[in-house]
């Protein structure tokens, strides 16, 4: 349509219309006079209303979809966020009962030996190119640790401290071959040195060439001058092996550890040494070994064509085809032989 006059004339008279219609049918109300003309435009273009809606109904559906998808997609992501922290969870939970078992088993040990002692974690281990077994905490001389200082576990003789930084302290471990410390064996006291051999049981030996050593003897830190840099009574391990002497001033013995250096987590250092030597205190209770059953004495009997039964020896011990007599007694007067008869004789053969 051309922008004329007449046209200008035109849409302002049908604005006119619209607002007077529009005004009679809010003042009409639910009698309104055009309520007719509305249903009949209702009639007439409801069906064209529909088949637009029909026509426009998946492009707005799939603008929805698209919308949606990225709600969906930041969901999916918040669930297997929370999945995985989950999971995070579960594992710092069984890693959290190991430290409170293994934090238990070392302040049963520190009371046993009445040792005062700072816990902390390893954070690392030695070099391997170092050829040296070595860990590193995260204690250092800002929580009171020193140079030369023991550390033990809930198991054992760990090392000694050797390196200390402001937050971290690095330990030397008991199975390092440049690792030497004072022993004295339980009950016999009798002294040696243990030397670490890496992987391998450690090398004790004994002061005592013929010291009497077997397998399964226990050993404890003898202790050093000033508690340093090994407080006593600390357990070392356990004889595997003797070699003998033959003929040296020192026997060799094997010992096997009680620490497992290869898997430590939680260690202790030894900040106060006891008062007095707990001696074997520390050491845990052994279990008793199960007796062993004796043997039940057997006897074999064999049957005569007689009917006699003989022992192994030789000896008759009775006869089958006898039958208990009910008369005879121990006070049954001898026969004339002087035997006090043969049922009270069968008797006292077969209690033998």
């Amino acid at each position: 349509m051309r922008d004329t006059r007449e046209s200008r004339l035109l849409l302002v008279l049908l604005i006119a219309i619209a607002f007077a219609l529009i005004t009679v049918d809010i003042r009409g109300g639910e009698e309104s006079p055009v309520d007719g003309a509305r249903q009949a435009a209702a009639t007439v273009f409801g069906p064209v209303e529909n088949g637009v809606s029909a026509a426009v109904d998946p492009v707005g559906n799939a603008i929805g979809a698209v919308r949606d998808s990225g709600d969906r997609h930041d969901r999916i992501a918040a669930l297997e966020h929370e999945n995985a922290a989950l999971k995070t969870k579960l594992g710092s939970d069984d890693r959290n009962t190991s430290k409170v078992r293994q934090l238990d088993s070392m302040l049963k040990t520190a009371g046993a030996g009445q040792y005062g002692i700072k816990a902390a974690q390893v954070i690392a281990i030695g070099a391997a190119q170092g050829f040296s077994w070595t860990i590193t905490i995260d204690a250092g001389a800002n929580d009171g640790l020193k140079r030369d200082m023991t550390v033990l576990n809930g198991e054992g003789l760990v090392g000694r401290v050797t390196t200390v930084g402001p937050n971290t302290a690095t330990v030397l471990l008991a199975n390092d071959p440049d690792f030497t410390v004072g022993t004295r064996m339980e009950k016999t006291d009798e002294l040696g040195f243990a030397t670490g051999q890496g992987s391998r049981p450690l090398s004790v030996q004994f002061l005592n060439g013929k010291a009497d050593v077997k397998k399964g003897d226990r050993l404890v830190t003898f202790g050093s001058s000033k508690d340093k840099p090994f407080v006593p009574g600390v357990p070392v391990g356990e004889v595997v092996r003797v070699d003998p002497s033959g003929g040296d001033l020192t026997r060799t013995v094997f010992v096997r550890p009680y620490v497992g250096f290869t898997k430590l987590d939680v260690v202790g250092i030894v900040v106060q040494a006891p008062r007095e030597d707990p001696r074997d205190m520390v050491l845990p209770a052994q279990s008793k070994k199960p007796e062993k059953p004796k043997p039940t004495p057997t006897v074999t009997v064999t049957v005569q064509p007689n009917g006699d039964l003989v022992d192994g020896s030789g000896k008759v011990v009775g006869n089958v085809n006898e039958k208990p007599d009910a008369s005879a007694s121990p006070g049954a007067s001898p026969d004339a032989s002087g035997d006090t008869g043969t049922a009270a004789g069968d008797t006292a053969n077969e209690q033998e």
